[in-house]
């Protein structure tokens, strides 16, 4: 019994195609964090260069935003939802830009204190 077709695209053609289809299929909606690097990289079983590139095509396509210091690319976009008549990434000011970046940061801090409220919740149930 043989394998199925071999896939010939290059390795990050085919895992941005994957998490294309990932976010239009709402796994990672608009808002949501890719896992980071590091994590793709290893499920995949490619390196963190090939990982990269292929975040890079959902980058150039409008899909995700990346920042300096963030764990992980951010979904701004769906494909099925660009053709809608949504800005495009270089339509888009440096103001939204901005505001943005900061509703993910406070995304992210409201996620760490989630965590910490349910770690002191679980440590004062039997106490």
């Amino acid at each position: 019994m043989g394998k199925g077709p071999v896939d010939r695209r290059k390795p990050y053609v085919r895992i941005a195609d994957e998490l294309r289809q990932d976010i239009a299929s709402g796994r990672y909606p608009v808002g949501e964090t890719l896992p980071p690097g590091t994590q793709l990289a290893s499920q995949y079983g490619v390196s963190g260069m090939t990982v990269s590139n292929a975040i890079g095509v959902l980058k150039e396509e409008g899909l995700v935003t990346t920042r300096q210091g963030a764990r992980g690319a951010t979904v701004i976009a769906s494909p099925g939802t660009q053709e809608a008549g949504e800005a495009a990434p270089a339509e888009r000011s440096e103001e939204f830009t901005l505001l943005f970046s900061q509703l993910q940061d406070i995304r992210a801090q409201i996620r760490r204190l989630g965590a910490r409220l349910d770690e002191i919740d679980e440590r004062t149930k039997d106490g």
